[in-house]
């Protein structure tokens, strides 16, 4: 061969360079790829893998391992590798399975996620927050708030089972899957519910078990789907808590009360398969009534007493005594007790009885008004001093009231009360009694009788001798002899005499006689005037001495008036 001949077929240096440059980048361009290779060889643990490169590769044999069995590999079978680089420092192309298994999951996964389509996975470990899944390779994230629709106890169970997963957000970038085993489980109880809905009706019958009780109701399984039995459904009568009725898995009968087809909640009822206690109530409990019932419940306002099984009514605690006022319904009666009720009121549309406890009992102001009529003397201690009145203690535990006007018939009561105390023994007369307003009214001013019926003997024009017992500038006030009555004579009426109506010319103990101008028994009032009776004697001394002594002047007619009334009064 020439010369010139070896010169054409031997490249230069800058050509080798450029070819040798060119192939390195093509190498190059395969790195961080999955690529696909020839099984070479098996040395001991290792796979030897020509991936088409100036050198080979070696991968773990445990790498191709599938679902925990070991791996099934031969010389010449193909296999996908991740390409990590082109030649490390022993001369070799570094690969991994895992990471092409990695990769080929990542594609797979995002568009199964594009697509909205479940995957399959394996929980394999509990990390803080939930747990990690295997997706064929990649690894996600399931928080614990997504593995069920209710709280797990134990995940052991559902440890590495291969089992649907929704994804729920992925970031390649970042390498994050978030999964959820929850959203799976209700998709799949929404399809189950829809058509077990829709093969239930309002109003069937039907039986299932008892799964959960909470203090409003149970959560009944009517095979696929929970139903509600509130705790107001179980039994007409009133239920305090669910256990009363069921406990969790007691296999009962309900009723479908209510469907409702957006949210598919079921309402049940129990008591709607027995016959409704309340219809014809009123002609079973009638007014004015008399039953015996127990006690069930006990609040401040009264206490519930059931009178059949669904029947209850209430007891208010102002129909509970006739004597034990403001005091707690539990110091009456007791829980459980038999009681003897009366019915006051019937209320059928609002489910409603009033019952009465002290109707049952003798009323004790009937009975006091037949041991004790109207006038009746009675005795007893001060129970309570009012600003109206005293509080006499009576029997059978009620009072008697004296009114202030009942205390005395002359003074004002708020002055008489001030003599009474708490605890003293007092009498009075039993002036009336309302037994519908349990009310007694006494009076101690009328067991000396009334003062006033005294001022039916005088009459208008009627001559009465008086006792000054106090002078004052404009009259003066005089006690009638022989009587308890006090009057009182106006400076006007203290003389004929104009100069005479001077009350500093009478003196406390001076007795002077005077005429009766009026006495009124309502107003309790007796007025007298010793001017009219200075008057009165003048028009009978002018017509008994006028016709005798025609020849008398009127001043001696007048004198002989006075002496004639001086010896009479001798």
């Amino acid at each position: 061969m020439s010369t010139d001949t070896h010169k054409t077929m031997t490249p230069s240096m800058d050509e080798f360079t450029a070819m040798l440059n060119e192939t390195l980048a093509e190498d190059i361009a395969y790195e961080g790829n999955v690529v696909r290779g020839r099984i070479v060889s098996i040395d001991k643990d290792f796979a030897v893998i020509d991936v088409g490169l100036k050198m080979e590769g070696r991968v773990p044999v445990r790498e191709f391992a599938l679902n925990g069995k070991p791996a099934d590999l031969k010389a010449g079978d193909e296999v996908e590798v991740y390409l990590e680089r082109i030649e490390n420092a022993l001369g070799e192309a570094v690969l991994s399975r895992e990471k092409a298994k990695r990769e080929e999951s990542w594609t797979r996964l995002e568009r199964q996620f594009e697509a909205g389509e479940k995957v399959q996975g394996v929980i394999f470990n509990k990390v803080k927050g939930g747990f990690t899944v295997d997706l064929d390779g990649a690894v996600a994230f399931l928080p614990g708030s997504q593995v069920d629709i209710r709280p797990v106890r134990d995940i052991g169970p559902l440890m590495h089972q291969s089992q649907p997963f929704q994804i729920l957000k992925m970031d390649r970038r970042r390498g994050n899957i978030v999964v959820s085993r929850r959203s799976v489980l209700e998709e799949t109880r929404a399809e189950q519910r829809a058509d077990i809905v829709a093969r239930l009706e309002e109003g069937q019958e039907i039986e299932g078990v008892v799964k959960n009780i909470t203090d409003y109701g149970a959560f009944i399984d009517l095979g696929g789907i929970d139903g509600l039995l509130h705790v107001t459904d179980m039994a007409w009568r009133r239920v305090s808590h669910p256990s009363e009725i069921v406990n969790v898995g007691d296999s009962v009968k309900v009723r479908i009360i209510r469907i409702n087809p957006d949210t598919q909640r079921i309402s049940l009822g129990m008591k709607q398969l027995q016959a409704d206690p309340w219809l014809s109530i009123e002609a079973k409990y009638p007014v004015g009534g008399r039953f015996k019932g127990t006690v069930t419940n006990i609040a401040d306002y009264g206490a519930f007493v059931e009178l059949e099984p669904g029947v209850e009514g209430l007891i208010h605690v102002s129909e509970m005594s006739w004597t034990k006022k403001n005091i707690h319904p539990g110091k009456i009666v007791s829980t459980s007790q038999a009681v003897e009720v009366q019915i006051l009121e019937v209320d059928p549309n609002k489910r409603r009885i009033s019952l009465g406890l002290k109707q049952t009992q003798d009323n004790p102001w009937d009975n006091f008004l037949g041991k004790h009529p109207k006038g009746t003397i009675i005795e007893g201690p001060i129970r309570n001093i009012t600003e109206f009145g005293l509080f006499v203690g009576l029997d059978s535990g009620i009072d008697g009231m004296v009114h202030l006007s009942d205390l005395d018939w002359n003074r004002a009561g708020d002055e008489v009360i001030k003599e009474f105390k708490k605890g003293d023994n007092v009498k009075a007369i039993v002036l009336d009694v309302d037994a519908s307003k349990e009310r007694i009214s006494l009076g101690i001013k009328q067991l000396g009788g009334d003062p006033a019926d005294a001022l039916a003997k005088y009459k208008k024009g009627d001559a009465v001798t008086c006792e000054v017992i106090k002078v004052e500038d404009n009259g003066i006030e005089c006690k009638i002899i022989g009587s308890d009555i006090t009057t009182y004579i106006k400076r006007a009426d203290l003389s004929r005499d104009r100069s005479e109506q001077r009350p500093e010319r009478f003196s406390v103990g001076q007795k002077v006689d005077a005429a009766v101008l009026s006495a009124d028994k309502t107003s309790r009032k007796i007025t007298v005037s010793i001017k009219q009776l200075e008057i009165s004697e003048e028009k009978q001394a002018v017509a008994q001495y006028g016709s005798s002594d025609a020849g008398a002047s009127l001043g001696d007619i007048f004198k002989a008036a006075i002496k004639k009334r001086e010896e009479n009064d001798k």
